[in-house]
């Protein structure tokens, strides 16, 4: 389809000119100072590994050097790619950051099976800023960012070790509801006005995920080698290899995080030697109960998940006395990319999606229902007018990410159609803008900032990895496409990809005219020509059966 190609064309384009511009780009210039922030930095990086994954290796490993021992991150990278805690010189702290590079690093070691790159040191950024900006070190030389041992040697450890510290730390960083801290905002900037008793269930979803699904790397790290090394204050956080606290029991959270924070304020330097495991015991231990916990507490009786808590520990979204119901679309898709949500909370939620947060006029879905009135107990979004910016506009990353958890989950249609959404309110007339896919739509349909958002490296990904099923896991090419009869306009889909230094090219093709709304599945496959094995509707590749620098796969769909 013309414009469709054409579109994607720019959209895929979209991440390389925020590498070059920053997040700051005429006409729509007034957030920020330019450069790019923690999540731009790892999200820009989930293109860049499709299309260069062995370049992605050092952007990912150099990102790693922002990590505090706090689990807290510089903010800004400056030209010189030095870390800042942030260019306005303000002391604070988002929740959702420790989520971002655990997800970017697994897709590239199942991009590659790199597992080596696990174990790479890396040093740890440190300023003035101490205890999640909680506190600040008066000690602290303003001319040295890193962080040092009590014999001033500068510490480095294993990238592993950077993921665990960023996880471990908001396991226990939780408020009275025992859900992690929304400190001073989290995806969403505009929620920064909760930093006392405020909690945010949605990515607390995200921590549960990355603790479940960093025991599945450490299995397969398990086959290369069998203990790792860790610094020895961080040990304090793996409680079930000394003395298990109660989880259910938010002060004793409490208690171990501020005594790890004091023995972190100035570190021995000396490691542990542990087996993989016994950490994965500790791991499995807390995703179990973290995502037991919110699956219990934060369903509510109006058929979806409660995401937020306010600065008055107030649960936000639900039923309230004599209020309208109140939605927000970021609290459902971590639920659903999380898989902690069941499917049939899932079907569930969909259906509340489309009730409240679908814009018939505009045909997209909002990021919250009208909160009615300035929330400043929650953040100054809605101190905004319903309908702009971080206050129930159109956000194109929370819809992108919301069709990726859908397609994860294989609601395939569902996912389409919030795809379809997305690209419909871009090529509108109201849309006013180039064909990019701007950060969010207003309540006149209006795109506004058009490269300030890691939207468009999620689309790419998204369609790359769920509607044409391109995954890779450990190395290996797993082809598991997700497509529907209309995302055909001819016969053919092509698409070209790296395995290592390998240009594939993939072809769908479709054995005879389906319905629209059909799923399809595989009915053939060939490599070179020849027929290869499939099952279930996916085909499984090993890099050993690419022979050449050009290969050609062609599956039949039907």
């Amino acid at each position: 389809d013309r414009d469709k190609n054409g579109w994607l064309s720019w959209v895929k384009f979209q991440p390389t000119l925020r590498n070059i511009f920053g997040c700051s780009f005429l006409p729509h210039f007034d957030y920020g100072k330019g450069g790019r922030g923690w999540r731009d930095l790892w999200q820009d990086a989930l293109t860049l590994l499709l299309t260069e994954p062995i370049k992605a290796r050092e952007i990912i490993a150099g990102s790693f050097a922002g990590v505090r021992l706090d689990g807290s991150n510089a903010t800004i990278i400056a030209k010189d790619n030095s870390f800042l805690a942030d260019r306005n010189r303000i002391n604070r702290v988002w929740m959702d950051h420790g989520v971002w590079p655990y997800l970017t690093t697994r897709h590239y070691l199942n991009r590659t099976g790199d597992f080596g790159f696990l174990l790479r040191n890396q040093i740890y950024f440190r300023d003035q800023q101490i205890k999640r900006s909680k506190a600040v070190d008066l000690n602290f030389r303003q001319d040295d960012f890193l962080q040092r041992d009590v014999k001033n040697r500068i510490y480095e450890g294993s990238i592993l070790e950077h993921i665990l510290i960023q996880n471990l730390v908001q396991f226990f960083n939780v408020g009275s509801h025992n859900i992690v801290r929304l400190e001073n905002a989290d995806w969403n900037d505009g929620l920064d006005m909760a930093s006392r008793q405020g909690e945010g269930a949605a990515f607390s979803f995200m921590y549960a995920h990355n603790l479940e699904n960093l025991c599945v790397l450490l299995r397969s790290l398990r086959s290369r080698v069998s203990t790792v090394s860790l610094l020895k204050e961080l040990t304090l956080l793996l409680d079930t290899l000394h003395s298990r606290i109660d989880y259910n029991d938010y002060k004793a959270k409490q208690r171990l995080l501020n005594k790890y924070f004091e023995a972190t304020g100035s570190i021995s330097g000396q490691k542990t030697e542990l087996k993989l495991d016994d950490l994965i015991s500790d791991l499995e231990a807390k995703y179990r109960h973290m995502s037991g916990w919110l699956a219990k507490y934060e369903w509510l009786r109006e058929g979806f998940f409660n995401g937020y808590y306010d600065d008055k520990g107030r649960k936000v979204e639900g039923k309230h006395r004599g209020k309208p119901m109140r939605m927000m679309l970021t609290s459902q898709v971590f639920a659903i990319m999380s898989k902690v949500a069941s499917k049939a909370q899932v079907i569930s939620t969909w259906k509340a999606i489309k009730k409240h947060l679908f814009d018939k006029k505009l045909m997209g879905f909002r990021l919250n229902t009208d909160l009615e009135g300035s929330y400043l107990e929650l953040g100054r979004a809605f101190g905004f007018s319903y309908g702009d910016k971080e206050n129930g506009a159109f956000f194109s990353h929370m819809n992108v990410m919301l069709a990726n958890a859908l397609y994860s989950r294989g609601f395939v249609r569902e996912g389409r159609e919030v795809f379809d959404s997305l690209f419909k309110m871009a090529i509108a007339d109201q849309a006013g803008i180039p064909p990019v896919l701007p950060e969010y739509f207003n309540s006149q349909g209006q795109g506004l900032y058009l490269y300030l958002t890691g939207s468009a490296s999620w689309y790419i990904y998204t369609i790359i990895e769920e509607v044409l099923g391109i995954k890779f896991e450990l190395g290996d090419v797993f082809l598991e496409p997700k497509l529907l009869g209309r995302d055909f306009f001819g016969k053919r889909i092509e698409i070209e990809f790296f395995l290592g230094n390998k240009k594939i090219k993939l072809v769908y093709e479709l054995k005879s005219q389906c319905l629209d709304n059909k799923l399809l599945s595989i009915k053939e496959a060939k490599l070179a020509g020849k027929k290869i094995p499939f099952q279930s509707g996916s085909c499984r590749l090993k890099p050993s059966l690419f022979k050449s620098n050009r290969n050609f796969i062609n599956l039949i769909l039907g």
